[in-house]
Formats: C-alpha cells, structure tokens, sequence
C-alpha cells in the first residue's frame, strides 16, 4: 500500500473522501481549509496540516485536537508514538474523592479551567478523561461547582432504582452525602 501524502494535487483525493464518508462539520471545517490552502498554492500551510498525519482522518483529528488544545494555552505539537496528537496534561491537576466516586480537575496554562468525573453506582459507572474536549470554565470554583452538579444529578436520577446490582442505593447515598459535605466546604470557604 502506497502511503498516504497530502499535496498540491490532493484536490480530487479530498473531493472523494468527502463524497465517500459521512464527516462531522470541524471535519468539513478543516478539509475545506485544505482545499482553500490547495486552490492558493500555499505550500507552507500545505505542510503544516500534512505534518499531522499519514490519512484524511488522522489529520482532521489531530488538527481538530490540536486547536481544542490552543483554547486551554496548549501550544506545543506533539504526537505518541501512533502518529496521534499527545494529549496535553493539565495544570493544578486535582482528585476529589467523593466515596467511590471522583471528580478530577485542573488548568490550561491560560488559566482556563475543566473537570472530568469518574462514577461508581455500585457495580455501574462511568467515566471520561480529562481533556482539551471537557468544556471550559473561568476558574477551579465555577469547574468545580459544575462538576459537584452533574455529580449530584447522575447519582440522584439512580435513587430508587429497581436495578440494585448496578445501582447500588447505600453507594448512591454516601456518594451524595460527600457531595453535600463538599459543598457546604466550599461555601464555607467562600466567607472568610
């Protein structure tokens, strides 16, 4: 198999990706960008977007990731050892424990702060990591308020449930009783 290069000639290449896969719209986004880049023989920036990857959908992934990087101050370029673009690690990174549950928290070097929450019901759960995908927050107080939020909501639409083997109800309960004390520490915190 021939490997892949994103050229000056890649037009008809792209207009066939395009029409062959269902894209999502940064996708369109940034192939249109390329075709723009391609039509202006800007082979600098032609560069630029092939130095991301050896196919349409490592690039458009990677300089999608790359850009979400940019709104937390990430600036630096790097990929793993697959070719995909090295997730950033977080400033202040923070673990909240709340029973068996977590809420992890932290800042891009702009200052711009996100949360990602690992679950447990008891033998169901989930969780998502931290990442330039999380949505953004001004300062740890507003993550971290948000964060206690979805917590608390995921844990109350279980109570009551009739499924006690994933939703375990004493899990549930302490879970929100850590939530609670949490809260009542942070606005604590607030008046002094």
């Amino acid at each position: 198999m021939e490997k892949f290069a994103l050229t000056l000639q890649s037009k008809t290449a792209i207009d066939e990706h395009m029409a062959d896969n269902h894209l999502m719209r940064y996708e369109r986004e940034i192939m249109a960008e390329i075709v723009s880049v391609i039509e202006k023989d800007d082979e600098k920036a032609l560069a630029w977007f092939a130095g991301f990857g050896d196919s349409f959908q490592q690039i458009l992934m990677n300089v999608n990731e790359h850009r979400r990087a940019l709104e937390f101050g990430f600036t630096d370029i790097a990929f793993n050892q697959y070719g995909w673009f090295a997730a950033p690690k977080f400033l202040d990174r923070e673990v909240i424990k709340l029973e068996q549950s977590e809420i992890r928290i932290g800042r891009g070097p702009n200052g711009i702060w996100a949360y990602a929450l690992s679950c447990n019901y008891g033998t169901a759960g989930s969780s998502g990591p931290l990442c330039v995908f999380c949505t953004k927050y001004p300062n740890r107080e507003a993550a971290l308020t948000a964060a206690l939020a979805e917590m608390k909501a995921k844990m109350s639409q279980y109570i009551g449930n009739t499924d006690t083997t994933n939703y375990k109800q004493h899990v549930l309960q302490k879970t929100l009783k850590a939530i609670a004390a949490c809260e009542v520490s942070m606005v604590q915190l607030t008046l002094f």
